[in-house]
């Protein structure tokens, strides 16, 4: 029994001693896996260039590398993205164990020290890091005060509200309003708090924007935030919009923003209007300048006028005969009276005497008139070289001319 408890008794404290040797390991994993960034001098002046290695990253990620101002690694970059050196920034891709080394040239940032190596991923989930560096010559000016003991965090995930018109459909600049729900985790109040709002495309880092959202927030409250996003003009594609507040990004929102193709459907019309009105500008042009025919008015008067010539030179049938069916050409109103046609001889019947005849007035009385002889028979009987009908009255046909009367030999007969 004595060694049976001997065996058994130092168990419990074996056991102890095991978890406390394993707890540094997991605390040095856990540090070793946060991201770490080192620069190879403290120091250095503008143009030249410092070597910037970092450890802890994701694999196959890309980073950006920046000297930023008015920036500590505890407080990180407090102006932003806008305190640094952004056109002298170099990108870096890590390897498979989330390492990396890469030449950055030293360049004055547009705010004042003191600096640092700002490094960031610009795809994925944001990671940040920075380094303690300083630029020779670069002025040095203290950093703003802390206001309060203010935290603020987003409780609530963020949304995009708003939607594109028709001017955007024709290239207008996109906007939305970033909407979030934040509270105070601090234990002083915060105050009108300055956001930090960003949109990258693809790989490019974000530019950032100050936006001031007017109000207090006390310690425990939590109010909902509005910020206004706006994109250049003519924007399209995958963008990403990131909110930070002192230093740290709060949250992402992804935004797809479409094609505008109302600016495609301008340029076709151009090329399909511009080439049309050239050309009818053109024919205008010929048109005035090439002579002008004679007016459609004018060419019909005359050749009106023409066929009216040759009509009038042309010989037409005769007139017509006007003369009354009543008188005779030689008896008309107002004509001389002539001598009648003599009668035609028939030794068969008596004998009457001609004369000059009378002439015949349209306005005077009928009176009784003589009885006539028998007439001769017409048709083959009649007298050769008559060659007329006989009318009473003495009078011959129409167009007949009188014939002279033998009386002398027609009274010896």
């Amino acid at each position: 029994m004595r060694g049976e408890s001997r065996i058994t008794a130092p168990a419990p404290v074996l056991l102890l001693l095991l978890l406390l040797s394993l707890v540094p390991t997991a605390a040095t994993a856990a540090a070793a896996d946060r991201p770490a960034v080192k620069v190879s001098a403290a120091q250095a002046g503008t143009g030249g260039s410092v070597t910037v290695s970092g450890s802890g990253w994701r694999p196959r990620t890309l980073v950006m590398l920046l000297v930023c101002g008015q920036a500590t690694p505890a407080r990180g970059v407090v102006g932003g993205t806008n305190s640094c050196a952004n056109a002298d920034g170099r990108a870096v891709t890590t390897d498979a164990d989330g390492r990396f080394s890469r030449a950055l040239p030293v360049a004055e940032p547009p705010a004042p020290c003191p600096c640092v190596v700002h490094v960031a991923t610009a795809t994925g989930t944001k990671e940040q890091a920075d380094a303690a560096f300083q630029v020779a010559g670069h002025p040095v000016r203290p950093l703003p005060a802390q206001t309060g003991g203010g935290r603020l965090s987003v409780l609530t995930d963020t949304r995009l509200d708003g939607s594109s018109g028709l001017l955007t459909w024709f290239g207008a600049p996109p906007a939305r309003t970033l909407t979030f729900t934040v509270g105070n985790v601090g234990t002083g109040a915060v105050k009108d708090p300055v956001f930090q709002v960003g949109a990258a495309h693809g790989v490019f880092a974000p530019q950032w924007d100050e936006r001031q959202w007017r109000g207090t927030i006390r310690p425990g409250e939590k109010a909902r935030v509005e910020l206004p996003v706006e994109l250049a003009a003519g924007a399209h594609g995958d963008y990403t919009v990131s909110l930070k507040y002192g230093g740290k990004v709060l949250a992402e929102q992804p935004w797809g923003v479409g094609r505008p193709w109302g600016v495609t459907l301008f340029w076709i019309l151009l090329c399909l209007v511009v080439p049309a009105a050239v050309f009818r500008v053109g024919l205008a042009v010929v048109d005035r300048v090439r002579p002008r025919p004679p007016a459609r008015g004018a060419s019909r008067a005359l050749r009106r006028g023409r066929s009216t010539a040759a009509r009038a030179s042309r010989p037409g049938p005769p007139a017509p005969n006007t003369t009354l069916p009543w008188f005779a050409p030689d008896t008309g109103p107002g004509s001389t009276p002539r001598l009648s046609a003599s009668r035609t001889y028939d030794p068969s019947g008596p004998t009457t005497p001609t004369g000059p005849a009378t002439p015949t007035d349209p306005a005077a009385p009928a009176g009784p008139t003589a009885p006539a002889g028998p007439t001769a028979p017409t048709g083959s009987g009649r007298s050769p070289g008559s060659g007329r009908s006989h009318r009473p009255g003495g009078s011959g046909g129409a167009g007949d001319s009188p014939q002279p009367h033998d009386s002398g030999r027609k009274g010896s007969t």
